[in-house]
């Protein structure tokens, strides 16, 4: 590395060319490895490449330096650094003979970006050995495993001190704050010139490093989101640390949050224009309105569960009174009807998407057909896992890449566990959803409606052209405003639809008594 004429030191200027070169290299470099023969590609070339990966880490490493807020090549060197801890997991799970846990928080589940694919490392399956006292846990041999574990725990507490996950990066000695996760770029953004312990593995911690780390500086600080995991541990070894002292418990940090409670600087900034409130709402042709709307309109209290569907519990469908996790709305008024009988009954369902009810319903819908308590399920079957982006699941008669797998027959699958009422219904019939609900509710038995329509985001769903207004016999009752659908709204007393998001459904035509809305 050429040194700067006048001062010695690599110049900003000298950086950006430096990383230039690397770059240039590996694009160099890369094509010609994998050209090669695969001995020399996953020997010598995967040697090659990590060295020129590490070289490059430490030419943006110089460059950034020069920066004291965080920027655009902070997150991308950050995402790389990510990919690595990838494979370091993996390799360690193997040599600690453990399973390692990658924890994201929300801030990360919440982001996006460009991934550069690596090269795959090809790993031999090892031979399966039977081994009765690792692999059965009764009791006798989980006493002799617990030893084992123990003693892996103290191995792997010590290895963590020389980890390369973990790093010290040693500055300003006023301050050091030991952080992880994503709250590390925003105390790096805050106090650029603090030292810092980034710990990649938090559990064990290591806790030579830490002490190490601890004693170099005056005040050391302990950064994490949530609960205080890290520093109680810290200040369990009699480490003199502040922590939740002057930070939260609840929700996301923030660079300036911790540059206030730490350096007590406020920075004084315009407040952005607040957005008009705009409350979560089912989409526009959404197949789970009609069901809701028909509830509330009975007064039927609703256990609802996890899904797209929670919407149910937003003003002005208000149907769903409670969600806990995934399967719960089954279990939930097993229970209720178990114990209040003829009270709970007649007024009250459960409801659950399919998806859902596939991953953690069907044992409580055992219990209830196994019990034979008089419940009734409502299956809210929109032929997709609609609130995580829509994936397939059992019911669907695809698999996770989109290729024909096998079905899961709903209607069949209820029966077979019990129960002699099983209806099916569309919910964008709102007259049919009511005398169901009813019917069912009045039976004497445990009983399943499922409520079919594939949601209306799917591509292949064909809809109908958007509803219009005619004003001439809207008298401005808002009786279709109950439904709560976007595509509707009410201007100079008259109900305008937005043609852009209506997807012609036709259910608030069912609500119109003045044929108002016409296709």
């Amino acid at each position: 590395m050429e040194e700067s004429q006048n001062t010695g030191t690599v110049t900003k200027d000298d950086s950006f060319q430096i990383l230039q070169k690397v770059e240039d290299m590996i694009d160099y470099a890369y094509p010609l490895i994998k050209r090669w023969s695969v001995a020399d590609k996953y020997a010598i070339g995967n040697d090659l490449m990590d060295c020129m990966k590490k070289l490059l880490r430490l030419s943006v490493d110089i460059r950034e330096k020069y920066y004291k807020k965080t920027t655009l090549g902070d997150f991308d060197r950050e995402n790389k650094t990510l990919q690595e801890f990838i494979k370091v997991a993996f390799d360690l799970s193997e040599k600690f003979d453990r399973p390692f846990v990658y924890r994201t928080t929300t801030r990360l589940a919440h982001s996006q970006g460009l991934v550069e694919l690596n090269e795959r490392k090809e790993i031999e399956d090892k031979p399966y050995e039977k081994n009765i006292r690792k692999n059965v846990m009764m009791p006798g041999n989980a006493k002799l495993r617990h030893v084992e574990i123990e003693k892996r725990n103290q191995e792997l507490a010590e290895a963590a001190n020389t980890l390369p996950i973990n790093q010290v990066e040693m500055n300003d000695t006023k301050i050091g704050v030991i952080t992880s996760g994503i709250p590390y770029q925003y105390v790096r953004e805050a106090m650029p010139d603090a030292s810092v312990l980034k710990l990649g593995m938090v559990n064990p911690l290591p806790r030579k490093l830490i002490e190490d780390f601890a004693s170099k500086v005056e005040k050391l600080y302990i950064v994490e989101e949530l609960d205080p995991v890290i520093e109680e541990q810290v200040k369990s070894w009699g480490i003199k640390a502040t922590g939740k002292e002057i930070f939260t418990v609840q929700g996301e940090y923030s660079a300036n949050m911790i540059r206030e409670a730490i350096l007590g600087e406020k920075l004084d900034l315009k407040q952005p224009a607040q957005a008009p409130g705009r409350p979560p709402i089912l989409c526009p042709g959404c197949p789970h309105r009609g069901v809701y709307y028909v509830l509330n309109k009975l007064k039927i209290h609703a256990a609802g569960d996890i899904g797209c569907y929670t919407l149910g519990a937003v003003a002005p469908l208000s149907a769903m009174e409670m969600t806990l996790c995934m399967g719960a709305s089954i279990s939930s008024i097993h229970g209720f009807n178990k114990a209040l009988g003829k009270e709970s009954e007649g007024k009250t369902v459960a409801v659950i998407g399919d998806s859902t009810f596939m991953h953690s319903g069907m044992t409580g819908l055992a219990n209830i057909a196994y019990n034979q308590s008089n419940s009734t399920v409502i299956i809210l079957d929109n032929s997709i896992t609609g609130m995580t982006g829509h994936q397939q699941n059992p019911t669907t008669g695809y698999n996770i890449k989109g290729d024909p797998a096998g079905k899961i027959d709903l209607e069949s699958l209820c029966r077979s566990m019990g129960f002699n009422r099983v209806r099916v219904v569309d919910p964008y019939d709102l007259a049919a959803c009511d005398t169901v609900i009813k019917e069912e509710l009045a039976a004497e038995e445990p009983s399943v409606i499922i409520s079919r329509r594939p949601c209306a985001l799917l591509k292949y769903v064909k809809h109908n052209p958007p509803l219009k207004v005619e004003k001439e016999n809207c008298v401005g009752c808002k009786s279709c405003m109950r439904l709560g659908c976007p595509a509707i709204s009410v201007k100079d007393k008259k109900a305008v639809i937005d043609t852009t998001l209506c997807v012609g459904c036709g259910v608030c035509q069912q609500l119109c008594k003045f044929d108002a809305l016409q296709a």
